[in-house]
C-alpha cells in the first residue's frame, strides 16, 4: 500500500544463497548446508504496481498485495538458471540442493541419491552413444522407475533428444509418433515388455526402428566404463545450448493422430521454475509420481521439477492400481501428489481415511475435477485439491491454482512470464480461445505427415484452442475446446457444459458428450453414460434447473460399461465419437421427454 498511495516504483531485489547457511531459518534436512554459501544479489528493473484505479477500501489491498506478490514470483522465474541444458540444471541442483537424501526411489526398492543418479548417467552414457549421433531423436519406451530417470540424463549428457513413446497409445499411434520424429533407435526394457503384454507393439516397431534392451547393455558394462563415468563428473560429456531440443513429447491423440512437441532445455527449466515459485516444497518434502513420463505432466512436474528443485521422488509405474497407490502413499510417507480426476477418484475409492494422512498438496490437472471429487477429499481426507491447467506444448503448466491463491471453478492464474490473448470465437459470446507466449512455450511440432521438419510457432504464440474466460483477478476458467463445441441449428453449443450435467445428475458414473453429423441440423449431441438409469427426461429437467439451453440436452444417450479413456486418464474423443456413431442406428435410451417438459421446443428436439 506504500508503494500504491506513494504512487513509487517497486524494485525487485532477489538474494540468492544466504539460505543455505547454516544461520538459516530453514529446517535441518530442507536444504543442503555451507559454512560459506555463494551469495548472489540480483536487482532487477523498477516496475510500477499494475493497481484498477477505480478500487477502494479491501478491494484496492488485496489488489495491491496480488500484484506485489506477481512481482516477486516473476523475479524469483526471472533469475533462474534456465540458460543452461538439463544435465547441467541436474548437476546445479547437486551441488546446492543434495541433502544426502536418495533423490529417488521406486517400486522395486531402487534408491538412487543425486550422486549415484548423475554416475549412473555418465556410465550408461557411454553406451547409448554407440550407434547414434548428437541431436538424434532416440525412442524411450519405460514405465515410471528409477531407470527411466538414468535413461533420460543419460540421453542429455551426450546430447541425445529422448523421444518418449506412450506405451498405451496402440500400435498405430506409436508408429506415427516414431514417423513423425524420425526414430530410428529405441530404448526399453525386456521385463517390462514382458509384464505389460508389449509383444505385438514390439513386432511393430522393430521393422521401423532398432531396438534396445537395456538389460543387454547392463550386462556389458564393465570396469572401465564405471570409471570413465566417475571420471565424467557431473558435467555434459557433449555441449548444447539452452535452446536446443531437449525431449519430444506427443499429443494425447485425444482428437486426432498425435503430433511431436519439441520441447528445448530451457522451456522445461523455466516451466520448473514457475511451478517452484508457486509451490512450497523443499527437501522435508516427497512427490508420489504415478503420471507416465510420456505424459508432459508426469515428466515436468512428477520428474524433472522436483529433481531441479532438490524434493524426493517417489515413482510408480501404474496410476491404474487403485488399492495399491493409496497404500504406497502411505507406507512412503509422500507429502505431494499429482493426479487426474479419473485417478484421483479411483484412489478414493479404495484408500483408509488413514493412507493421506502426510498429503499437503494434491494438484491435479489434465481434465477437470469434479464437485464430486473435490468433496470427497475434503470430507474423508481434510485434503482441498489444488486444480491446475497445462497442455503438452507449454511444457505443460500453464496455470494453477496454490494454497495462496485458488478460487474453485477455475485452473488457477497464469504461470509467471507467460502472456495471454483471447481471440473472439464466433457463435460464442462469453470468453475466446486462448492463445499463450512465454519461455516454456515449446520450439514446434513434428508431424507424421512432413517428417522430422520441425513447425516453429508463429511469432511464439501457441493457440491453446481451449474456450476460456478470464476474470478480474487474472484467474481462467475453461469452458471447453474449441473442437468439443456442437453446432446445431446455428447454435453454438459446449460438449463440456453437457459433460457437467452430466456429472451432476450421476455423480458415480462416467459420461462423454460427442458430436456426430446430422443431417436435418447439422451436428447432434450423444452422451455416453455408465449411469445404467440414464434418461434423456432427466437432462432435460437438469437442463432447466441450470438454465441451460434446450439445445445442450443430448439428443441420443447411450449407456456403456465403459468410457474410452487413453493411458494418461484423459478421455479419448477419437474413440467416444466412433463409438457413437457405430451405436447411433439402435433405438435411444428412453428418448421420449417427460410430459411436463413437453412443448414444441422440446417436441422438435426429440424428432430430431
Amino acid at each position: 500500500m506504500i508503494a500504491d498511495k506513494a504512487d513509487a516504483v517497486v524494485v525487485p531485489v532477489r538474494i540468492e544463497g544466504a539460505q543455505r547457511s547454516h544461520l538459516s531459518y530453514l529446517k535441518n534436512g530442507e536444504i543442503k548446508r555451507s559454512w560459506f554459501p555463494k551469495v548472489t544479489i540480483s536487482i532487477l528493473p523498477p516496475v510500477k504496481l499494475p493497481i484498477n484505479q477505480s478500487l477502494r477500501g479491501k478491494a484496492r489491498r488485496n489488489a495491491a498485495g496480488a500484484a506485489l506478490q506477481d512481482v516477486m514470483i516473476d523475479a524469483m522465474v526471472q533469475n533462474a538458471m534456465l540458460d543452461q541444458t538439463l544435465f547441467e540444471g541436474l548437476g546445479h541442483a547437486y551441488r546446492d540442493r543434495d541433502t544426502g537424501k536418495p533423490i529417488i526411489e521406486d517400486a522395486l526398492g531402487t534408491k538412487l541419491t543425486y550422486r549415484k543418479l548423475i554416475l549412473g548417467a555418465q556410465v550408461l552414457s557411454r553406451k547409448l552413444e554407440q550407434g547414434t549421433a548428437v541431436g538424434e531423436n532416440v525412442g524411450v519406451l519405460l514405465p515410471n522407475s528409477a531407470g527411466v530417470a538414468v535413461v533420460f540424463m543419460a540421453l542429455q549428457t551426450i546430447g541425445r533428444v529422448p523421444a518418449m513413446l506412450n506405451f498405451s497409445a496402440g500400435p498405430v499411434n506409436v508408429l506415427a509418433a516414431m514417423k513423425a520424429a524420425q526414430v530410428k533407435t529405441v530404448l526399453t526394457s525386456q521385463a517390462f515388455i514382458e509384464k505389460g503384454k508389449l509383444d505385438k507393439l514390439i513386432t511393430a516397431m522393430a521393422g521401423q526402428a532398432r531396438v534396445i534392451y537395456l538389460e543387454d547393455v547392463r550386462a556389458g558394462i564393465g570396469l572401465g566404463d564405471k570409471i570413465a563415468g566417475f571420471r565424467a563428473g557431473i558435467a555434459p560429456r557433449v555441449a548444447r545450448e539452452a535452446n536446443d531440443p531437449a525431449v519430444i513429447l506427443f499429443t494425447s491423440g485425444s482428437e486426432g493422430t498425435p503430433k511431436g512437441v519439441v520441447l528445448s532445455h530451457r522451456n522445461i527449466l523455466a516451466n520448473a521454475a514457475q511451478a517452484l515459485a508457486r509451490v512450497d516444497a523443499n527437501a522435508n518434502d516427497k512427490v508420489f509420481n504415478v503420471l507416465p513420463v510420456f505424459h508432459s505432466f508426469g515428466l515436468t512436474g512428477g520428474m524433472m521439477m522436483p529433481l531441479l528443485g532438490g524434493i524426493p521422488i517417489f515413482m510408480y509405474p501404474s496410476p491404474l492400481h487403485y488399492r495399491i497407490v493409496p497404500e504406497l502413499i502411505y507406507q512412503t510417507g509422500a507429502t505431494i501428489l499429482f493426479g487426474t480426476d479419473t485417478f484421483l477418484t479411483g484412489y478414493a475409492r479404495s484408500a483408509h481415511a488413514y493412507d493421506f494422512r502426510t498429503l499437503r498438496l494434491v494438484i491435479a490437472g489434465a481434465e477437470a475435477v469434479k464437485e464430486r471429487t473435490r468433496q470427497i477429499y475434503m470430507e474423508r481426507y481434510g485434503i482441498r485439491i489444488l486444480e491446475g491447467y497445462g497442455v503438452t506444448e507449454t511444457a505443460p503448466v500453464l496455470a494453477m491454482n496454490t494454497p495462496m491463491a485458488n478460487r474453485q471453478g477455475t485452473v488457477g492464474r497464469i504461470s509467471p512470464l507467460m502472456q495471454y490473448r483471447l481471440d473472439p470465437v464466433p457463435g460464442i459470446e462469453e470468453g475466446g480461445r486462448l492463445s499463450v507466449k512465454g519461455p516454456n512455450v515449446m520450439l514446434g511440432y513434428l508431424r507424421a505427415e512432413n517428417p522430422g521438419v520441425l513447425e516453429p510457432l508463429p511469432e511464439g504464440w501457441h493457440d491453446t484452442g481451449d474456450i476460456v474466460t478470464v476474470d478480474a483477478q487474472g484467474f481462467i476458467a475453461i469452458k471447453g475446446r474449441a473442437k468439443r463445441f456442437a453446432k446445431i441449428a446455428g447454435e453454438m453449443v459446449s460438449l463440456s457444459a453437457v459433460e457437467t450435467m452430466a456429472s451432476a445428475l450421476w455423480p458415480q458414473a462416467m459420461s462423454v458428450a460427442v458430436s456426430i453429423p446430422d443431417a436435418r441440423k447439422g451436428e447432434r449431441i450423444v452422451l455416453l453414460t455408465t449411469e445404467r438409469n440414464a434418461d434423456r427426461a432427466a437432462m432435460q429437467r437438469q437442463a432447466k434447473s441450470v438454465g441451460a439451453s434446450e439445445l445442450a440436452v443430448p439428443a441420443d444417450i447411450r449407456v456403456v460399461d465403459k468410457v474410452p479413456l487413453l493411458g494418461t486418464g484423459k478421455t479419448d474423443y477419437v474413440g467416444a465419437t466412433a463409438l457413437a456413431k457405430e451405436l447411433a442406428a439402435a433405438p435411444a435410451v428412453q428418448a421420449e421427454p417427460a410430459a411436463e417438459e413437453g412443448g414444441p421446443e422440446q417436441l422438435e428436439q426429440h424428432v430430431a
